[in-house]
């Protein structure tokens, strides 16, 4: 699991800091992307989203499902998007993570919560 968390980890570095080289290389080629917006695949999609959503994801709890899998709630923000009005207040999310040989190969974003999240965990899909 200490691999899957360093993976993810620096997913979060990357998207917070909006690093695109980083992200490029915690991604694996063909990863899977989604959220309430819907899925897409490969890395020009990740990094395309990450220059865009101006998204601040803060971890705040972990929950192992699995080899390579593990679901992430945290606190989102979006500092750079004025038309993302939370009323100040972090948005409560959880990602889905699934890692393979240290990179990010799936990254599912459940604005409906935690049970959400593991659910699709647990039936072995996103």
């Amino acid at each position: 699991m200490s691999d899957d968390r360093a993976a993810v980890r620096a997913w979060h570095r990357a998207v917070n800091d909006r690093d695109l080289d980083a992200a490029g290389r915690i991604a694996a080629p063909g990863i899977r992307v989604g959220g309430p917006k819907g899925r897409a695949e490969g890395v020009d999609v990740f990094l395309d989203w990450i220059a865009h959503a101006g998204i601040r994801l803060e971890p705040v709890a972990w929950h192992p499902v699995g080899p390579g899998r593990v679901v992430v709630e945290q606190d989102a923000r979006w500092p750079d998007r004025p038309d993302a009005d939370t009323g100040g207040q972090p948005v409560r999310t959880a990602t889905l993570f699934t890692v393979d040989g240290g990179r990010v190969v799936e990254a599912l974003r459940f604005d409906d919560g935690v049970g959400a999240a593991l659910r699709a965990a647990w039936e072995g899909g996103g």
